[in-house]
């Protein structure tokens, strides 16, 4: 199956991942969920992740990514069907846990694959489609949730996107036989997570990709429960969040070319400063446009970051331990997903939206300040 195959199959499961994190929200939001319930939302994604990203990534060395792909994409989609079929705010964190889950299996499987079918020459450009699909995922699925939401409602559009799940199932499970397989005999001897940290280069791509993930994951979250605190509609708060993915696409379109002219770090340094400005200034606006377009900077920001750690942490891995290196990175972003969502949703309960945003340009700008490019270059090397 060529490497265009799988990331078109991988956009279709994103949109159902991504789409589903912000419907899940919204309809919580719907049952009556506060701040600090939204927060612990967002944390029960993260859960499962946090705990079984490295296995999965073991896994996917050992094993192979077909049969993985395929259970984490079913378990998305039956995920989604939870709140069709039961109603009510204990079924949507079933459905968030399942989604997360799925979400530790398949992620890191599909890097590990791109990683796999790439060449030092082309991986580079690789990531950088992977990340395109991803963008065009995140556009599309919170707009249409958003618009499905408003012609047929939560329980509806959940059915919808636990549907669509079946379709990248059904095709790996059926025509996934040319994936490569995994090696299934591997020595701790080799390398390991004790090895991995040791490197001080890990420490900093592992800090900056849980500080990019938690801000991009915070500000889709607590868009929804601003834009739904200044009455804004469901369609509306889909085209905020959707501008957010649609910059995070052009921006990734060039971004080959941007490390190449100023630099891997350097890129990063700018993207956690744009990240900082966009948060400092959503609370001051109420203007669905002016947020709209808050949002694309915001997505100009982090859609360089999340490829760049991805490539630095696969180029790191020994030979045959890529699933692992990059299901370390998972868990250690997880982490931060679990704890940030209910520290910030208890911020928000206790001093308002306003300082959430504003601590996250802090979290952001810190993050700023570790990518600043190094006396030797931008590369991290071994």
């Amino acid at each position: 199956m060529p490497l265009y195959s799988i990331l078109a199959l991988a956009w279709i499961n994103a949109i159902v991942v991504r789409g589903g994190r912000v419907l899940l929200a919204l309809y919580a939001l719907n049952l009556g969920a506060e701040p600090l319930t939204i927060g612990f939302l967002a944390a029960t994604f993260s859960a499962f992740p946090t705990l079984l990203s490295w296995h999965a990534g073991r896994f996917a060395d050992r094993f192979g990514s077909r049969w993985l792909l395929v259970l984490g994409g079913a378990g998305g989609g039956l995920g989604m069907l939870v709140p069709f079929l039961v109603r009510g705010l204990p079924a949507v964190f079933v459905a968030a846990a399942m989604i997360g889950l799925s979400f530790a299996i398949y992620n890191v499987s599909l890097q590990n694959l791109v990683g796999l079918l790439s060449t030092p020459a082309n991986r580079t450009q690789n990531f950088s489609n992977y990340s395109l699909m991803m963008s065009l995922a995140d556009f599309i699925g919170p707009m249409t949730v958003g618009f499905s939401i408003d012609h047929v409602g939560h329980a509806t559009a959940c059915l919808y996107l636990g549907l669509l799940s079946l379709v990248p199932v059904t095709v790996i499970a059926i025509s996934g036989g040319g994936l490569p397989g995994g090696t299934r005999h591997l020595s701790e001897a080799g390398g390991g997570i004790r090895k991995m940290l040791a490197h001080a280069g890990v420490w900093k791509v592992l800090a900056t990709s849980s500080l990019l993930q938690s801000g991009q994951d915070l500000f889709q979250f607590y868009i929804p429960v601003y834009a739904h605190s200044i009455n804004l509609s469901a369609s509306a708060i889909g085209v905020i969040l959707a501008m957010n993915s649609a910059s995070a696409f052009v921006v990734r379109m060039v971004l080959s070319r941007l490390i190449a002219r100023i630099g891997q770090e350097r890129v990063l340094m700018i993207a956690f400063t744009l990240g900082a400005l966009s948060f400092m200034l959503v609370p001051f606006f109420t203007n669905s446009h002016i947020l709209a377009a808050i949002a694309f900077m915001f997505g100009l920001g982090m859609g360089c970051g999340q490829p760049i750690v991805t490539m630095l942490m696969f180029s790191k891995s020994s030979e045959g331990r890529s699933g692992e290196a990059l299901g370390l990175r998972m868990t250690v972003n997880h982490m931060t997903r679990v704890v940030g969502p209910v520290m910030f949703g208890a911020i928000a309960t206790a001093f308002g939206l306003f300082a959430v945003f504003w601590a996250n340009a802090l979290m952001l700008g810190t993050g700023g300040a570790l990518s600043r490019p190094a006396a030797k270059g931008p590369e991290i090397t071994q």
